[in-house]
């Protein structure tokens, strides 16, 4: 199966470093890629189950509720879609029902592991984590405020000027 590399390198960093917020951005500028009348769900829902486990992982137990609900009613009509990228459908939808429990009753994070059906995803995924340095099927350090806290210590420079380009937009779309 010939796998998207942001796809690869979102599985690399949610399951080697831990860097969901690196997940989420990474597969946002995959999706926003495409035209939008052709962007996938799918990848909105890859995105929010790393933006659940990153705001669980920071306490933000109703951030990731709010996200891991999200995702599933996204995933839960994408089945298709995600046995194509790897996954074994039933075991992804039963392990982030369970995680989205945990959440609910503000269980401290531990590390989620997507479960990858297809041994050749693995096998790149492993291949991927070595030529970056890293350990692949790795758990979470906690201990790690920068990854923790990586959203508060990105420059958001292009973020602001975006925001700013849309709301002067819409302000002369109104004119």
């Amino acid at each position: 199966m010939n796998y998207p590399a942001a796809y690869i390198d979102y599985l690399v960093h949610f399951h080697a470093d831990r860097d969901y917020f690196e997940c989420h951005e990474i597969l946002e500028e995959h999706w926003k890629s495409e035209l939008p009348e052709k962007r996938q769900a799918i990848w909105v829902g890859l995105i929010q189950i790393a933006v659940s486990l990153y705001h669980q992982r920071r306490e933000n137990y109703n951030g990731a509720y709010r996200m891991m609900k999200s995702a599933l009613r996204i995933l839960h009509n994408e089945e298709e879609e995600i046995k194509k990228l790897g996954l074994d459908y039933d075991a992804l939808v039963l392990s982030l029902h369970r995680r989205t429990g945990e959440i609910k009753h503000q269980t401290k994070y531990n590390s989620l592991f997507l479960p990858i059906s297809d041994p050749s995803l693995t096998t790149l995924c492993k291949q991927r984590s070595e030529e970056k340095g890293l350990a692949w099927w790795s758990s979470s350090d906690a201990a790690n405020t920068e990854l923790v806290h990586r959203h508060k210590l990105r420059d958001r420079t292009s973020v602001i000027a975006e925001r700013q380009k849309n709301l002067e937009h819409k302000q002369n779309a109104r004119q």
